[in-house]
């Protein structure tokens, strides 16, 4: 048997591939298994299961277009419950209920399974490549701000997958972004909002696809800056590996003695954030001409620390604080945007309260606690 085949890794936190990238971290399953409830498909989507989450979403699409879901809710919640009846489907509602429990379920179910090989690829420990180059494009690891792909999704949900490297969500997510934009009139209910022409607004909205946006953009914006506070934990990870395998020599003389000798060796000492300004800095002192084996480079372990409060912002396994705020902020934008159709200010401006309510809400809950967590 080959020898190299038995070196292979049988688990890896990431694969940094030609035009994108894949990782596995802690999820919580229930905000998983939510995100599918909001869309099928999306759960699916943020555990890195794309062909089956982009199938999923296509299948809700369909289904939900013409069983005409979309357009009766609208009509139940306002009250037009007789409306609501005449404009569904049956044959294809029908179709509808099975498919959607099992995108809830599946998700789920995928999440527990991913957190434990997640788990046993973390003792496993095994490298990845943070760089792959070839005559088609480059990728590679580095540390992003979460708040700029943030600001990108939220502007043109698929943007902030673009900056996180992730190819196939971005354009998926660009493409249905601008199905929904273009068939939903958004852009031109958008510009009577801002004139106060609020009538103009609700008569040119088409309530279908408008009430796809809340989840889409709530969905990637959330996406985005998860998978990139993950990429940075993934980049100081394997810079650390990086450090230890070849700036820790056994044999690095550290001073202990406090009896300072005219004549001893010199020693600087300095602290960094994982980046790679760190490499840098540690090979141009290699170029110096100071050996490897003279320089000691120690990653240090921030875990009993004491956290600030928004801290937990960066952590996507169950304490951070943007669960919440996400998942109200969607719920309280699409029933902002459903009665904004017979409050005065319309849909435009009431899903934008709604968001900002449900989001406010969402992390004060959250913060309660997040505190009461770290008392005990």
């Amino acid at each position: 048997m080959d020898k190299s085949k038995k070196l292979l890794p049988r688990r890896q936190k990431a694969f940094i591939g030609t035009i994108s990238a894949t990782q596995i971290h802690l999820r919580n399953p229930f905000v998983v298994a939510w995100w599918s409830a909001a869309y099928p498909g999306f759960g699916h989507i943020l555990l890195s299961r794309h062909l089956r989450g982009f199938s999923l979403f296509i299948w809700e699409f369909i289904i939900n277009y013409n069983a005409n879901i979309n357009r009766a809710i609208l009509y139940s919640f306002t009250g037009r419950f007789e409306m609501a009846k005449e404009v569904l489907n049956t044959k294809w509602l029908l179709l509808y209920i099975p498919t959607y429990i099992f995108a809830i379920w599946d998700s789920y179910r995928a999440t527990v399974d991913l957190n434990q090989d997640y788990l046993l690829a973390a003792r496993e420990d095994a490298a990845i490549t943070p760089f792959k180059m070839t005559s088609f494009t480059i990728n590679y690891l580095d540390k992003r701000k979460p708040w700029v792909a943030t600001a990108w999704s939220f502007l043109a949900p698929g943007t902030g997958q673009l900056y996180d490297l992730r190819l196939f969500p971005a354009l998926f997510g660009l493409a249905w972004w601008m199905v929904n934009v273009y068939f939903s009139n958004l852009l031109p209910a958008v510009h009577y909002s801002l004139l106060g022409q609020f009538s103009q607004a609700k008569s040119v909205i088409e309530p279908h696809f408008f009430l796809n946006i809340p989840s889409i953009l709530l969905f990637a914006t959330y996406d985005a800056y998860v998978t990139t506070v993950e990429r940075n934990k993934l980049f100081d990870w394997e810079q650390s590996k990086f450090l230890n395998k070849n700036y820790q020599d056994q044999n690095f003389a550290i001073p202990v003695n406090k009896e300072v000798i005219k004549g001893d060796n010199m020693y600087i000492f300095s602290t960094f954030e994982h980046s790679k300004h760190l490499e840098l800095a540690i090979t141009a002192i290699e170029v110096k001409g100071i050996a490897k084996d003279k320089i000691l480079a120690v990653p240090m372990d921030k875990r009993g620390e004491e956290r600030k409060l928004f801290d937990t912002l960066h952590s996507s396994d169950g304490l951070s604080l943007f669960d919440l705020p996400a998942i109200l902020g969607t719920i309280f934008m699409l029933f902002g945007s459903i009665y904004g159709f017979v409050l005065k200010w319309g849909p435009i401006w009431w899903g934008l309260i709604g968001l900002a309510t449900g989001a406010l809400l969402g992390l004060i809950i959250k913060l309660i606690i997040t505190n009461k967590y770290s008392e005990r």
